[in-house]
């Protein structure tokens, strides 16, 4: 019987009017640095190791639509991020360019959009 071959994930990648500009947000977030830093793809990576974030340029992007509707460009994947204070998360992902989404489905969560409308949920783990 044939090994299967080894699967690690990378990176997630999230398209953007202009790649350096969102990576620039998550950088803020996250404080990661930039392992790969070109005009139109950057990544960043986890200091400690594990996938990271990679932004490409993708110039017809469409800002997707959450909550979702027929007519529009629905979101296709949203990003979780545990923190350890979500009142002072929710500020600081507003100071960096971020805007708290009309709904917010639960009282735990808050749901943001980042500065390329992508959809993700800050969140503390009880």
């Amino acid at each position: 019987m044939k090994t299967p071959p080894n699967f690690t994930l990378s990176s997630t990648v999230l398209d953007a009017p202009d790649a350096r500009e969102l990576a620039t947000f998550y950088q803020g977030l996250f404080g990661w640095p930039a392992e790969e830093d070109e005009p139109d793809w950057v990544r960043l990576v986890p200091p400690g190791g594990g996938a990271g974030l990679s932004f490409q340029t993708e110039p017809r992007f469409v800002r997707p639509r959450w909550p979702s509707t027929a007519e529009e460009q629905q979101m296709m994947l949203h990003v979780d991020i545990q923190v350890d204070d979500l009142p002072a998360a929710v500020t600081r992902a507003t100071a960096l360019g971020a805007a708290l989404a009309d709904v917010q489905p639960q009282d735990d969560v808050r749901v943001l959009f980042d500065p390329a409308g992508h959809p993700f949920c800050l969140f503390v783990r009880t």
